[in-house]
């Protein structure tokens, strides 16, 4: 097993690269901000070329990112994640707190500047068109995924700062779920969040990092409707959950998959949920789907399954993901064991000599984009957890 000397060492490769890069860096989806793609007739227009643009640089191993013109950029949700985790970093031993308490001063105002405007309360988006078989979105249209994850980041800083606009910022997310988000509703009155305000997929993953968003709110606020509307959203997504504890990516028919790192969205936005509500009424649907997620997604050698049924590709964002779900949920000490064992599989086979993490090993190569948000951001804030829940033995 990597002492913990190893790991740190590997948390500050790590760090130093993610701050060499100023946080800016390609993304699995960005193919669409390429300068070439916009000047060739008729593509740009075309549905289904820009899918295919898309995924194109997405699967492909090489990047072709210099070549088609697609400049590095700041993600707000990579920003989010970055905060989120210089602020776990302000709680651990053995870190400079003034230099931290700086980082998440200028990160958090990065992340305001990034907002979209024009809605009912702040909101993020990506910095990239996506065209996905649901729906097409413009570059920065606001998403509840994105958003929750800033709002959530803000609140850490807030927490840490004492900076009551960072509160305030944080909270007018809440009216943007509530006002601009479409809802799809059931016959008992419960309901799934959009993805935008452009579209209605039922989409759980990010239907409940909306309602774990308002639950916290409540936190601040004291508004009980905040909690009402929180419940119904779990409730919708918790009767979803299939027999064995698991749940597809959505209701539409091209979305039955069943994956690692969104099975561990819905289990912290569940706990999330019971922790600011102290309302025990999912806390079944979250101990069934603990036990799904733990007996399915990892392997005895540390390897994190992308799908139930697959192991490949093996994804930076599942090993991620574990960490915070256990942390989150009071259970990292519990399954100390399992954690170890993954993260040092992914430290000895996912990162690189500069410090960066690989995005994805697939059976026969490995994907060595050094993407920021959804690579290094995420093992970031992962590895953050690990460190500040490591700490308290």
């Amino acid at each position: 097993m990597m002492s913990q000397n190893d790991l740190l060492a590997s948390f500050n490769k790590l760090k130093l690269y993610c701050e060499d890069q100023g946080y800016s860096g390609w993304d699995p989806y960005d193919g669409l901000n390429s300068k070439l793609f916009q000047v060739i007739p008729f593509l740009p227009n075309s549905k289904f070329a820009r899918l295919a643009w898309i995924q194109f640089f997405k699967r492909s191993a090489i990047n072709f990112r210099k070549v088609a013109s697609v400049e590095k950029g700041m993600n707000p949700k990579g920003i989010a994640l970055f905060l989120a985790g210089y602020c776990n970093l302000a709680k651990t031993i053995g870190f400079e707190k003034d230099v931290l308490l700086s980082k998440i001063e200028m990160l958090s105002g990065i992340l305001i500047q990034l907002s979209t405007k024009g809605f009912s309360g702040n909101c993020w988006g990506y910095n990239f068109d996506w065209e996905s078989r649901a729906f097409f979105q413009p570059k920065f249209t606001p998403t509840i995924v994105a958003s929750t994850f800033a709002a959530n980041a803000l609140l850490d800083a807030y927490e840490v700062l004492n900076q009551v606009r960072l509160k305030d910022a944080a909270i007018s997310t809440g009216e943007f779920i509530l006002n601009d988000l479409n809802k799809t509703y059931d016959t008992d009155g419960d309901f799934v969040y959009s993805y935008s305000p452009y579209d209605h997929t039922s989409v759980f993953n990010a239907s409940l990092l909306g309602a774990r968003l308002l639950s916290r709110l409540y936190k601040y606020s004291g508004n009980k409707n905040l909690l009402e509307e929180a419940e119904k959203a779990i409730a919708y997504c918790c009767k979803h959950q299939n027999v064995d504890g698991s749940w597809f990516y959505s209701t539409l028919p091209f979305h039955q998959w069943i994956d690692n790192f969104h099975t561990g969205f819905n289990l912290e936005c569940i706990n999330d949920f019971y922790l600011f509500s102290k309302n025990e009424r999912f806390v079944t649907n979250f101990e069934k789907g603990l036990k799904y997620y733990l007996n399915t997604f990892f392997d005895k050698v540390g390897r994190s399954k992308y799908y139930n049924n697959s192991l490949y590709p093996i994804d930076i964002h599942a090993p991620s993901q574990l960490i915070v779900t256990l942390s989150k949920a009071g259970l990292f000490h519990q399954h100390k064991e399992l954690i170890d064992r993954v993260v040092n599989w992914t430290i000895k086979n996912m990162q690189s000599d500069k410090g960066y993490f690989y995005y994805q090993r697939r059976k026969y190569y490995t994907n060595k984009i050094p993407y920021m948000r959804w690579s290094q951001a995420w093992i970031f804030y992962g590895l953050s957890h690990y460190l500040l829940n490591n700490q308290a033995k």
